[in-house]
């Protein structure tokens, strides 16, 4: 008689405290930051174009975050990670930390005003935000206007169809993220 597979553990087993078992405080709070700040790097992917193609992961990570596990991040994280953005990307420095800022304080109002969402309307106020940050970033990169906007859409197009996936994967890194540990 063949022994039967063992099922998955539910959801709301996954953070529950068990004997000399519980989530690493040092996991719970850095796995965010960390993830963030590793997208923040793709600029660094060996990958040539000439025109902007590969999508800003490490924004799209944090939107991810911020509808994921709303208050993870505090508001103010828009700043620091947007500073390491800046380092990376290419842009002037300080438009990431000015656009992320005002990303984190509308993510962070449009989950006061509106707490029972789901995926679609989350995806659709993502596109939303993602095509604003898109579209403004160019926009401080060029001040004077002397490039075309169209130049982004293909950007904008694997950005918004991309951003499911990452969700995705962002819920797998906070899975890990409460993954319980041996106490000592």
């Amino acid at each position: 008689m063949p022994l039967p597979l063992p099922l998955p553990k539910p959801i709301r087993e996954i953070g529950r405290k068990r004997i000399n078992r519980a989530p690493s405080p040092l996991l719970a709070v850095a796995v965010p930051w960390l993830v963030v700040m590793a997208g923040s790097l793709s600029p660094m992917w060996p990958v040539i174009a000439s025109a902007p193609i590969l999508p800003p992961i490490g924004f799209l990570m944090l939107v991810a975050w911020e509808q994921l596990r709303p208050g993870i991040l505090p508001v103010w994280a828009g700043l620091p990670l947007g500073l390491f953005d800046d380092l990376y990307s290419g842009q002037p420095l300080g438009s990431a930390i000015l656009l992320w800022s005002i990303a984190v304080i509308l993510l962070d109002f449009v989950e006061t005003r509106f707490p029972w969402r789901g995926f679609a309307l989350n995806w659709l106020f993502a596109s939303a935000v993602i095509a604003a940050y898109l579209f403004l970033a160019q926009a401080l990169a060029q001040p004077g206007g002397v490039g075309v906007p169209l130049a982004i859409l293909p950007q904008l197009g694997i950005s918004l169809l991309l951003y499911p996936l990452i969700a995705r994967l962002v819920a797998l890194f906070d899975r890990f993220r409460l993954m319980p540990v041996r106490e000592a």
